[in-house]
């Protein structure tokens, strides 16, 4: 390649290197910004008839299951109400809610709800042996299948790491199997190095239903500050 063509090369690398910069920056700032609560009740008015005045969500046998929002990190939650507005992460109904709302609601919102007490999750009924399986998947993983257990990214018990790794101990056990299906089928795809679509891959129908349980079946101490 001549001197020419290397340096044009060169410049259309870096204006794309300039360009996801940007876009990083701009996202980030936007997700730093301080939220308020009690602005973010009243721009969450729409939120809750699928999550609930408390945050709780719903979660419905052999149907749709809205997750918990109640307790979870504001930035986790923030950085998912951008991900559904900028449509990388696909949702009809989220991507029309989050886009009702602009950057400062957004931070509001996610405040809101990070503030509330942390409430019980359903869907955790099944038997000894199968939510036996869930615990060695959350908390030891399978090495023989090559699956990381989930409190390796997600916590000691399961509540949460920063905005990268929500908190999914108390968390519906129809949405982490939804979410954790939408991996394995590349429907999902918005985490830190595709980590959760390697795992879910590796995974059963029967581990999927046995540690989304499992980690339904456990209660969450919540640390909100109620003043």
């Amino acid at each position: 390649m001549s001197d020419k063509g290397i340096m044009g090369t060169s410049k259309r690398i870096t204006g794309r290197l300039g360009l996801l910069l940007g876009v990083a920056l701009a996202t980030g700032q936007a997700m730093a910004l301080e939220g308020d609560a009690e602005r973010g009740q009243a721009a969450a008015g729409t939120c809750v008839a699928c999550h609930q005045t408390d945050g709780s969500g719903m979660n419905l046998p052999g149907g749709e299951s809205w997750p918990r929002l109640a307790g979870m990190d504001a930035d986790y939650i923030a950085k998912q109400l951008h991900d559904f507005k900028e449509g990388r992460r696909q949702n009809a109904s989220m991507m029309a809610f989050a886009n009702m709302l602009d950057d400062q609601q957004i931070a509001d919102v996610a405040a809101y709800y990070s503030q509330m007490s942390v409430t019980a999750a359903q869907g955790g009924d099944i038997d000894d042996e199968l939510l036996a399986r869930g615990e060695q998947l959350a908390l030891r993983g399978d090495w023989d299948e090559y699956i990381v257990s989930c409190k390796s990214c997600h916590g000691p018990r399961n509540e949460g790491a920063g905005s990268s790794f929500p908190g999914i101990s108390s968390q519906h056990a129809g949405y982490i199997e939804s979410q954790l299906r939408a991996w394995q089928a590349d429907e999902r795809s918005n985490d830190p190095q595709n980590l959760m679509g390697a795992i879910a891959k590796r995974m059963s129908d029967e581990d999927i239903r046995a540690v989304s349980a499992w980690l339904a079946s456990q209660s969450v101490a919540s640390e909100v500050a109620s003043e």
